[in-house]
């Protein structure tokens, strides 16, 4: 399999998008970190499914809007990492953990605007700083973006903001850890049936109109991100780094 002997850790894992990533590549053969904030039960349930099919993988927990916690996962990670691998290494880091607060700009309060980009943005950039020391050269990091930051949603502003500043990070990041072999890339999805979107996307008027922006003429669905990660931490694209993959389907073209 193509991760075979890799390590991931990739955030926010224990439902929806993040599932799917590490469901898949513990299925290419990569030993996965299931990281989850809250839900203990729901992370287990993505550790069971994947040693389940013969991967494999462990949980680990910590908020990432706090520094002190992330510092406190980190330290149960190295420690499970030894367990489960034999060092406190790994190969592939996926930040995909992030948190959407909807509202035009009038309706953004200043506690809305710092829990959102203190997950979504602090969360991501210390994160990642926190798994440079940890991450073996030729590794890959990959930062779920989104379809938004191309395109104008007002009830999305602040979401679109912070996804935006994740984008930039990626192109600095790229071009910072070159020398170890290290790509940096984001990954950007479009609508996408989860939970986190099942309370809009369950409407047929709203089902209908993805649809009609989207030229392959479905709504997304887990696997479709999964897949385009998957391939992202791979050995075939270790030739590109710095990148904006869309991930939509072709959503507003």
């Amino acid at each position: 399999m193509a991760l075979t002997g890799k390590v991931a850790l990739v955030t926010g894992a224990s439902r929806g998008i993040g599932k799917g990533i590490a469901i898949r590549l513990a299925r290419d053969g990569a030993t996965v970190a299931v990281h989850y904030g809250s839900s203990a039960t729901l992370a287990e349930d993505t550790v069971k499914e994947i040693t389940k099919a013969g991967g494999r993988a462990f949980s680990v927990q910590g908020r990432l809007d706090r520094l002190a916690e992330i510092d406190k996962m980190f330290s149960s990670l190295d420690r499970l990492l030894v367990e489960h691998t034999g060092e406190a290494r790994f190969d592939i880091l996926v930040n995909n953990a992030g948190i959407d607060r909807f509202g035009a700009i009038e309706e953004i309060t200043a506690e809305i605007f710092e829990e959102l980009f203190d997950t979504n943005v602090k969360g991501t950039f210390f994160v990642t700083q926190r798994a440079l020391s940890r991450m073996r050269n030729g590794g890959r990091i990959i930062n779920l973006s989104s379809g938004l930051v191309r395109i104008a949603v007002p009830r999305h502003t602040i979401y679109t903001m912070g996804k935006g500043a994740i984008d930039q990070m990626t192109r600095v990041l790229a071009q910072h850890l070159g020398p170890r072999g290290i790509t940096v890339n984001s990954v950007a999805p479009g609508a996408v049936q989860t939970d986190m979107t099942a309370s809009w996307l369950l409407d047929e008027a709203a089902q209908a109109w993805v649809k009609g922006l989207t030229a392959l003429g479905r709504i997304g669905e887990v696997r479709d991100i999964a897949d385009i990660v998957a391939f992202v931490a791979s050995d075939e694209a270790g030739w590109m780094t710095g990148n904006w993959v869309d991930a939509s389907g072709g959503q507003s073209l």
